[in-house]
């Protein structure tokens, strides 16, 4: 079997095409967003909210996406999943980096929260400043600079540490005695503690305090599921993504269409589960007629941003129902290929539907800054990934559940 992977000159020049496109939209934007001097105010103060808001959205997005790589790790780790193995090195490699998204997006959110401030009043995150707002001093014990400091802080460091922890685990066992099942055991408990970390943070505080406190006189008690929805179905994409373009190199050769078929069915079943959580979200709100709930769906449903509320529910929920719902089509390398990048693009626009209407209002693009800043995560993603890949073997041949990899009917 062809168990190592080298990072081919194509995908490495376009990984650093991307990179670039990403630095130089970066520095066009210092000039001419951030330094924006046009003579009205509303849009000057636009252009420099939409520098930081994208940032925001982009370093929010990826490192949480990356994150659910670490997550399945866990989450099939404790369940004694064989069926992950034949393409484990996979997460384990966009786990392993998602240090380097947690480093930026702590330096693009703290950033946001101590550094951008326009006339006394920060625009995207409004509870750094709450004087005068009374709903927003009751809530400054919870929502404050240092406390959202703290938060960021070690909730981006454990990520990084439990990717990298797994990682090291999975290559230990490689070195380790035939049969031997000391570190598997070892892996369930560091497996079981990183559940506990990602309930505490992804699955409740994380949310709230990076994004849902961009509106923060609004709250949804199913926000926390909503953003956790949406990154995991993205996050299994992106893992089919790359198991698909390993395949077509000649590596991962265990892996069949019967591992596929179950990575489609992820993203089948969780295209479904997301849209259940986004339609129990907004029936509520909608049923309740309450004038502080509502005002998030109104913003968004009502106005200029009608078009992405709309588009995103189709991309999200009717094209991944209609196109994956049969059994051929999950099997199929190419639909699945099509709809993993459609449901990544798909649920990135539903962050920045998340995070965009309230700092921005009507003064809202997806032009050259947006695809730009986007594009330069793609890359960072592919080139860090591919390098970790590189490094050992892409089949775990010492792992005690390989044989049940191997054997798996979906």
């Amino acid at each position: 079997m062809n168990e190592r992977f080298q990072v081919p000159a194509r995908l490495r020049n376009m990984s650093l095409a991307l990179i670039a496109v990403g630095i130089i939209t970066l520095l066009v934007g210092v000039f001419t967003l951030l330094g924006s001097n046009n003579a009205d105010h509303t849009l000057q103060h636009a252009d420099k909210t939409r520098f930081w808001a994208v940032l925001l959205q982009n370093a929010v997005f990826f490192v949480m996406i990356c994150t659910v790589s670490v997550f399945i790790q866990a989450a099939s780790t404790l369940a004694q999943g064989g069926w992950i193995v034949a393409y484990r090195r996979v997460p384990e490699a966009i786990g392993a980096n998602v240090w380097i998204f947690g480093a930026i997006a702590a330096v693009v959110l703290l950033c946001v929260a101590f550094v951008f401030n326009i006339d006394g009043h920060n625009p995207i995150y409004h509870w750094v400043h709450p004087e005068g707002d009374n709903i927003l001093m009751g809530k400054k014990a919870f929502l404050n600079p240092y406390m959202f400091a703290g938060f960021t802080i070690a909730t981006v460091s454990l990520w990084a540490f439990f990717g990298r922890k797994f990682r090291s685990l999975s290559l230990a066992q490689e070195k380790a005695a035939k049969n031997s099942t000391k570190i598997y055991w070892n892996s369930m408990k560091w497996a079981g503690g990183f559940l506990v970390v990602y309930a505490l943070t992804q699955m409740s505080t994380t949310p709230w305090m990076w994004i849902m406190s961009v509106q923060p006189h609004w709250y949804s008690t199913m926000f926390s599921w909503y953003t956790f929805a949406s990154a995991f179905v993205s996050g299994m994409s992106l893992i089919l993504l790359f198991v698909i373009y390993l395949k077509n190199q000649g590596n991962l050769e265990l892996v069949t269409k019967e591992h596929m078929h179950d990575l489609g069915k992820f993203m089948f079943a969780f295209s479904i589960f997301w849209t259940y959580v986004w339609f129990a979200q907004y029936m509520l709100i909608w049923y309740g007629n309450i004038p502080e709930e509502t005002i998030y769906f109104k913003l968004r449903q009502q106005g200029p941003y009608s078009i992405l509320f709309y588009a995103i529910f189709i991309i999200n929920f009717v094209m991944p129902i209609l196109i994956l719902m049969a059994r051929p089509s999950k099997r199929n390398y190419f639909t699945v290929t099509f709809m993993a990048m459609l449901i990544i693009f798909g649920h990135w626009l539903d962050f920045y539907n998340m995070i965009m209407p309230e700092p921005l209002g009507v003064n809202w693009h997806l032009s050259w800054y947006e695809m730009g800043i986007f594009a330069g995560f793609v890359g960072v993603l592919i080139l860090s990934v591919a390098t970790t890949l590189s490094k050992s073997s892409l089949v775990p041949t010492n792992n005690v559940l390989l044989k049940e990899a191997v054997i798996h009917q979906s």
